[in-house]
């Protein structure tokens, strides 16, 4: 029986240095491409990375008067699965990575995507900066907010312990996949944290992430990890969606629109990013780099 071969990429995302970042797994169907969502399971399992985005056009709509119609912006299809095999609803450093991907690959002609997502419709828009060698671009994700729910901490009396006995500040679920947000004194708290995994593993909730301010004077303004060992990663690097609901939180607390995170994960990664109030959406911002180009045999 013949195979099919489906374009790939893997590409670290929240960076500029190859290594850093989250690296992601770019998957390109072409229109009609048969892949089953088993295929995608075993596909992001043999890349053993922290997350597969799977990209595919979409077939433009044939109008009333017969013509084709079009947004006249380019459009495609996203899935994402975890490490463990799982889909989930939405990984914002794979659609970083898959955005690098489409415009680096002319896939995109025009600066803007729309991603169709069981999320709903989310944008990318590529952010040309030219600098003395040569014309680079970062990426801008264009999210729809998060919104925290404040818990009584004696809710979760494990939290202490899970956290190794680190005080805590604030405790809050997002609203959107459940995850437990739980703000530090400081980001040396955040950076120096040795969580245990087992604890996590048994949290109520997808995954559990540590924040916290950022020492005056420093160029971040907050600092995070995301620890989710149930999706077969026990720290995911740079974790792009879970800003949906960090912006907010710390936009208020700051006083401020525009921010700057870092994730204190071993590779690191940085995100620059914006709260539009009134449209209730997260810009997030940041480069990627690839690492490696191929194709798959399914």
């Amino acid at each position: 029986m013949s195979k099919r071969a489906i374009r790939y990429a893997v590409i670290d995302a929240f960076t500029k240095e190859a290594f850093k970042g989250n690296p992601a797994a770019v998957c390109f169907l072409e229109e009609n491409s048969d892949v089953d969502e088993h295929q995608m399971q075993s596909v992001v399992q043999e890349f053993n990375v922290p997350a597969a985005a799977f990209v595919s056009p979409v077939i433009s709509s044939i109008g009333t008067n017969g013509q084709e119609e079009s947004s006249g912006i380019a459009r495609f299809n996203i899935r994402w699965f975890a490490r463990c095999g799982a889909e989930v609803p939405i990984c914002g450093h794979a659609t970083l990575a898959t955005a690098h991907f489409l415009f680096s690959s002319d896939l995109a002609e025009q600066n803007t995507i729309e991603f169709v997502s069981k999320w709903g419709l989310l944008l990318a828009r590529k952010i040309i900066r030219p600098t003395f060698k040569e014309e680079t671009f970062t990426v801008e994700l264009d999210f729809p907010v998060d919104p925290v729910v404040r818990c009584d901490a004696n809710e979760f009396p494990y939290i202490p312990l899970t956290l190794n006995g680190v005080p805590i500040i604030n405790v809050m679920k997002t609203t959107a996949c459940g995850d437990l947000i739980v703000e530090l004194p400081s980001s040396k708290d955040v950076a120096k944290l040795q969580p245990n995994f087992m604890e996590i593993k048994e949290c109520a909730g997808r995954c559990v992430v540590v924040t916290g301010p950022a020492p005056d004077g420093c160029r971040f303004d907050f600092f995070t990890r995301f620890f989710c060992p149930k999706l077969g990663v026990d720290e995911d690097q740079v974790c792009g969606s879970i800003h949906c609901a960090l912006v907010p939180y710390w936009s208020k607390k700051l006083k401020k629109k525009s921010l700057t995170s870092y994730m204190a994960s071993q590779r690191s990664g940085v995100l620059h990013l914006e709260l539009d109030e009134e449209s209730q959406r997260v810009r997030i911002s940041g480069e990627a780099v690839t690492v490696m180009v191929g194709t798959i045999l399914i």
